[in-house]
């Protein structure tokens, strides 16, 4: 059994902000298999399902950040999945916004739901899809930071992040193997489009737009005055 772990934090207070971008990405992923993720007997918002011929649980902790783990505990007590099995998707902060880093084992890097999970599993040996969200301005606290909802111009970036970390999972759904996912998803994201400042033209507009044959100074034209 593979499961998939999206790590936030529970209530409609916390949604939108950038330590639940864990949740989004496994919510889009019940979308694209069509199910839906449903609150059950355990502390998680979860949904069983077959998918390749293999059973897939995808689940949200609703235990909040720091105990997701004791969630887990609770969904697999068997341990019917091995560490190698579960790939948990998160934020982190030392990732520029919207930047996506997939490993397949590592340390928590001070994530303390990573951590959890750690303790849960029994070893770091556990793949994990983080993504990107900045670091604080100096003096802002880590904690305000992460529960915030992010600017505009952010959101856009973590979009983006979000819709590649679906089809990065999707395809791990499909036994894709890690290191061509690593390949594919560890790369610096594409900057948006930068915009013209209003009120002036795009240059490629003006050169479709201008005349085959201007007037000449000296002919029909507009003279210049003096």
């Amino acid at each position: 059994m593979r499961i998939l772990v999206g790590l936030g934090n529970p209530g409609a207070e916390y949604d939108g902000t950038r330590h639940n971008l864990g949740f989004e990405v496994v919510r889009m992923v019940a979308e694209r298999l069509k199910v839906r993720l449903k609150v059950g007997k355990g502390p998680a918002q979860s949904i069983r399902v077959r998918h390749g011929g293999e059973e897939v649980l995808l689940t949200c902790p609703l235990t909040f950040m720091n105990c997701s783990g004791d969630a887990l505990a609770q969904l697999d007590p068997g341990r019917l999945a091995a560490p190698e099995e579960v790939l948990v998707v998160c934020d982190d902060l030392a990732l520029a916004p919207g930047r996506l880093r997939l490993r397949p084992s590592g340390s928590d890097g001070g994530h303390n739901g990573l951590r959890s999970i750690e303790q849960r599993l029994g070893s770091p040996a556990y793949p994990r899809l983080r993504l990107g969200i900045g670091s604080p301005a100096p003096g802002k606290a880590t904690a305000e930071f992460v529960l915030e909802r992010p600017s505009v111009d952010e959101r856009v970036l973590l979009d983006r992040a979000v819709a590649e970390a679906v089809h990065g999972v999707v395809a791990w759904l499909d036994s894709t193997p890690i290191a061509t996912l690593m390949n594919r998803l560890n790369r610096d994201p594409k900057p948006p489009k930068a915009k013209p400042p209003a009120g002036v033209d795009d240059p490629r507009s003006a050169e479709r737009t201008a005349p085959e044959n201007p007037p000449s100074p000296s002919g029909d034209g507009d003279h210049h005055r003096a």
